[in-house]
């Protein structure tokens, strides 16, 4: 497969992210102890490439005119996501239904504190987004862990082995549609699986769906509330603008919620709190979710898929090193286990021979033990630089 057709240089420009304060470059020393003089960050879940014209010119505007004063939320930044919502994943959505939050970890924050209590047991499903696990003890609960399992490349429910594993304790469950790190899309039918578990164990529902328009073609992804109606009074929807246009420092992130009771007593929490979001990000994903940001997703999809096609052949080929087939997100999801060797010398291969930064699978929970995440939103010099790296430091396998 050749991968040098005419560059997209909306995404293959490479741009410098050292020194400007990105967590993803600037810290990845003080946490992996790679330096980015000459390293590269493939491990926070952000983009390499800029944001779209149409978010940036939104801000230039903004930033041209000057005045910075309250900016509350409108209908305009509502209607978008509205629109956003029954267009790309044919979900109707009221604007009544959405509250604001400051990004997607705070919408999961806000979740336990509002609708569980201390000491209360959480359900989790994993491998799965590390936060998950971080968000539930800090907030003074526990974590039940029910292992997904894995078919081959494929990770599935396991719910006769989930139910053995609950208290009776259990509040709520924390559900990655798509699922981070492995990137599967849940069918229809696993989807109400899960919601049907979660009303019978009286669990409320908060389905993460940050990752929804990264959904490669062949694919299709549906939205937990499309997938089971009947269960929108336990069921509470997270989705953003973040991972899909690169502006997740922006802090801001939705919770739909079609339940009214629901949807008051976090409104009632929120405005206790006096949260509010910032103007220029309503601004930002005001433009995004537009004609415009969608012929920009299209193309950042399908310069993904050559990424992704790119470094799984690159990986596979290394003896005993396995990329499972993503079938959304820009995050592979790397099994090591057939090289035979521990987790602490893959790591220092990657880590001191290749220096490359990827998330540590063992972050993710039961069943990462033996993986590597790696980030493939970069310009394709970035990703060929990635594979020469990782062949370089496995090549006494080859």
């Amino acid at each position: 497969m050749s991968f040098d057709h005419s560059p997209d240089t909306r995404f293959d420009t490479v741009t410098d992210r050292r020194g400007t304060q990105s967590s993803k470059w600037d810290y990845m020393e003080k946490y992996y102890g790679v330096s980015p003089g000459d390293g590269l960050a493939m491990w926070t879940a952000d983009s390499d490439y800029p944001t779209p014209a149409c978010v940036t010119d939104a801000l230039q505007r903004a930033v041209d005119h000057g005045i910075f004063g309250y900016y509350p939320v409108n209908d305009e930044y509502l209607c978008a996501i509205q629109w956003w919502m029954k267009t790309r994943h044919d979900w109707p959505i009221d604007t009544d239904w959405i509250l604001t939050t400051q990004g997607l970890g705070h919408a999961i924050g806000m979740a336990l504190d509002v609708w569980s209590a201390p000491q209360d047991d959480i359900v989790i499903f994993s491998p799965v987004y590390h936060e998950f696990r971080n968000k539930v003890e800090k907030a003074g609960r526990r974590v039940t862990e029910c292992p997904l399992k894995r078919v081959d490349d494929t990770y599935v429910l396991d719910l006769e082995d989930a139910q053995n594993r609950l208290s009776g304790r259990e509040t709520m469950l924390l559900w990655c549609s798509p699922q981070n790190p492995s990137g599967r899309v849940w069918s229809v039918d696993e989807l109400r699986a899960i919601a049907a578990f979660a009303a019978k164990n009286k669990l409320l529902l908060i389905s993460d769906e940050v990752h929804h328009d990264l959904v490669y073609p062949g694919n299709r992804f549906v939205p937990m509330h499309v997938a089971a109606p009947e269960q929108e009074d336990r069921m509470v929807i997270l989705t953003s603008a973040s991972k899909t246009f690169n502006i997740a420092g922006q802090r801001t992130g939705n919770m739909i919620i079609p339940d009214a009771a629901l949807r008051k007593q976090m409104q009632d929490r929120l405005n206790a709190l006096d949260y509010k979001p910032a103007g220029l990000s309503l601004l930002m994903i005001t433009a995004a979710y537009s004609p415009a940001g969608a012929e920009w997703v299209d193309a950042q999809l399908a310069y993904l898929a050559d990424n992704r096609a790119l470094f799984d052949a690159a990986v596979d080929a290394i003896p005993g090193v396995h990329s499972l087939p993503l079938c959304s997100t820009y995050l592979a999801w790397v099994d090591f286990s057939g090289t035979g060797m521990s987790y602490e010398e893959v790591s220092r291969r990657v880590l001191k021979d290749a220096r490359i930064a990827p998330s540590a699978g063992p972050e993710f929970g039961a069943g990462g033990e033996t993986f590597l995440r790696f980030n493939l939103a970069a310009p394709r010099a970035t990703i060929k630089e990635a594979c020469e790296r990782l062949t370089a430091a496995f090549s006494d396998l080859q």
